[in-house]
């Protein structure tokens, strides 16, 4: 029995010591490899955890990396002074001094001072004050600043904040906005919350922007979350010269805005104005409506869709790809004749002008746009030739700029949920001419983006060769030196193209369609301007619409811009809206460019 004892007792004692010693060597581990070992899932060590637990902080930066446009001209981030109001600590004595700096500082901020102490009273995070419930941080100009700075008032501080975008309407979808992630990026308790791109740029360049982390401001509490008396409120930032990140993109932020001006003026309330540099299809300016506000996203109204890249039914634009087409293939010339009476004669297929244009060349019939020559032009032409025409146009194929294996991403592509567009749908490629005749004039399933028609007029201009338009030029560290230059390029030439003397022609088609066909109501511009008009015929809940179009180049001599303009959903008495606003942003460019030349740009 004393034996079995002793053998119990031994077993117990190894159990026990097996015990402390596991203990010891978790404490080991913890004291002196968890506290310089980076937690799961997180930046921090467990020692930082600690203290980060500690901590009650508001975030002053995201870290994130900045938008610039081709100036250098900033389109995110404007760094503010704002008032941070952290939670007091209420077994200090208030005084008659402390109310009289309360009364002054609540008077800049326009509250009485018995609202601004029971807000205050009553935190329990820190707050930056905003201009409303919900509105943007409010911005103190310098004697209000300095001011406050002045009265030197325990847990009221002025600090800087970065603030991202403005609460205001735009058109510039194609950068985006930010989304709060389901999860705080650390601790529950520490406040930092960092955003993550929701679309545009601020999505496809997310691994880039993400940056090495925020500035925040803090204090620190007690087991009972209360502000320990003496500890003073503090500011953490990275401490490094490279980040954030600059991305350098082509826009020109001041013909963008001016272009959004006009678009409002113009009552569009859906549609794109797409404007690209013709030395290399650079986006210049793209502006979408609806105006959409990036502090305010309504994911199931659809304002974040970014017009500008979503295909839609092209109308008489897609002409170009038929003229095309027909000279490729042979199947016409320039001296051919044609007639047009009004009536196709088939396929309940008619032409805009009713009463007929009579006899006329192919080069006429895309000036008036003649439906009856181009609906038999795709009759004659086979489906394989019309759809490797438009591919070889950058038509049915996403084209904007894209590249692989830069800076770790496997595949960088700036242009969020860009779409491809269609030329005939699976079902209905190799079914009969009523099917070639309503895809000659633009309809049926034939679907472009403004982008892609904005790319078809550079394209021309460079002699067939399809160009890849790009709206990100280069990444820079924030020390200004180049991390990243992305060279514009056009598709690889191993693509099929147009040939250089069918290019041409379009081109000078474009400039009769000013001087003598449907777009003569811009023949008194300042530059000599030349386009095609478009008008397709749409439903939109069971109601007929139509999708107006203007694309063209500016000035014929020596172009320098390219222009896409579409109005969605219009009713089909109105006149076209497109030809119109494309008149006035070449009006804009032409002035602006001059401008830029007397300036010495």
């Amino acid at each position: 029995m004393i034996l079995k004892q002793k053998k119990r007792i031994f077993y117990l004692m190894v159990i026990l010591t097996g015990i402390m010693v596991i203990l010891l060597i978790r404490l080991a581990y913890i004291q002196f490899l968890m506290r310089i070992s980076l937690l799961p899932q997180s930046r921090y060590t467990l020692q930082e955890m600690s203290t980060i637990q500690r901590e009650r902080s508001i975030t002053l930066d995201s870290g994130r990396g900045r938008f610039y446009d081709r100036h250098g001209l900033s389109l995110t981030d404007e760094t503010i002074p704002v008032v941070v109001l952290f939670p007091m600590d209420r077994g200090m004595p208030q005084s008659h001094a402390m109310d009289s700096k309360v009364e002054e500082i609540s008077e800049i901020l326009g509250v009485s001072s018995v609202s601004f102490y029971k807000l205050w009273g009553d935190l329990r995070e820190p707050l930056i004050w905003r201009s409303s419930k919900g509105g943007d941080p409010l911005s103190l100009n310098t004697s209000q600043a300095n001011l406050i700075t002045k009265m030197n008032v325990s847990g009221i501080k002025v600090l800087p904040y970065n603030k991202r975008y403005n609460n205001n309407l735009s058109g510039e979808q194609w950068l985006g906005f930010l989304t709060q992630p389901n999860e705080k990026l650390n601790h529950t308790n520490s406040g930092i919350q960092v955003k993550q791109g929701g679309a545009g740029l601020e999505r496809t360049l997310e691994a880039l922007l993400k940056g090495i982390g925020p500035t925040f401001a803090y204090y620190t509490v007690d087991g009972k979350n209360k502000p320990i008396s003496g500890t003073g409120i503090r500011v953490k930032a990275p401490d490094n010269p490279y980040y954030p990140l600059r991305f350098i993109t082509t826009i020109d932020k001041s013909l963008q805005q001016q272009i959004e001006k006009l678009t409002k003026q113009s009552g569009m309330k859906q549609g794109a104005v797409v404007v690209l540099d013709t030395s290399n299809a650079d986006v210049v300016a793209m502006v979408s409506a609806p105006f959409y506000n990036p502090l305010a996203i309504h994911p199931e109204q659809g304002e974040w869709n970014n017009k500008a890249l979503q295909a839609v039914t092209p109308g008489s634009i897609f002409k170009t790809v038929i003229a095309a087409a027909a000279l490729e293939a042979g199947v016409t010339s320039t001296q051919e004749k044609f007639h047009c009476t009004g009536h196709y004669g088939k396929y309940g297929l008619s032409c805009w002008k009713e009463e007929g244009h009579g006899t006329l060349t192919l080069e006429q019939a895309y000036a008036q746009s003649c439906n009856v020559v181009f609906a038999s032009l795709a009759e004659r032409l086979t489906s394989e030739q019309i759809q490797d025409t438009a591919q070889a146009m950058g038509l049915g194929k996403r084209v904007g700029w894209e590249d692989h294996d830069i800076l770790g991403l496997s595949q960088m592509k700036p242009f969020d949920h860009e779409e491809s567009g269609v030329v005939f749908a699976p079902s209905s490629y190799l079914l009969d001419g009523g099917v070639r005749a309503q895809s000659g004039i633009g309809q049926r399933d034939v679907t472009m983006t403004p982008l892609q028609a904005a790319n078809l007029v550079v394209s021309l201009l460079h002699k067939g060769q399809v160009q890849a338009p790009r709206i990100l030029e280069r990444i820079s560290y924030h020390n200004g030196q180049v991390m990243k230059k992305l060279t514009s390029h056009a598709y690889p030439k191993t693509e099929r193209s147009i040939r250089p003397e069918t290019a041409r022609l379009l081109t000078l088609w474009m400039r009769k369609v000013v001087t003598e066909g449907t777009g003569q109501s811009l023949s008194t511009s300042e530059w000599p301007l030349a386009g095609k008009s478009g008008t397709a015929q749409v439903i939109l809940k069971g109601n007929p619409k139509n999708n107006q179009w203007f694309i063209g180049y500016g000035p014929v001599n020596q172009p320098k811009y390219a222009v896409a303009v579409l109005f969605q959903h219009v009713s089909p008495d109105t006149k076209n809206k497109a030809t119109a606003l494309f008149g006035q942003i070449m009006g804009l460019l032409s002035s602006s460019t001059d401008s830029s030349s007397d300036s010495g740009w």
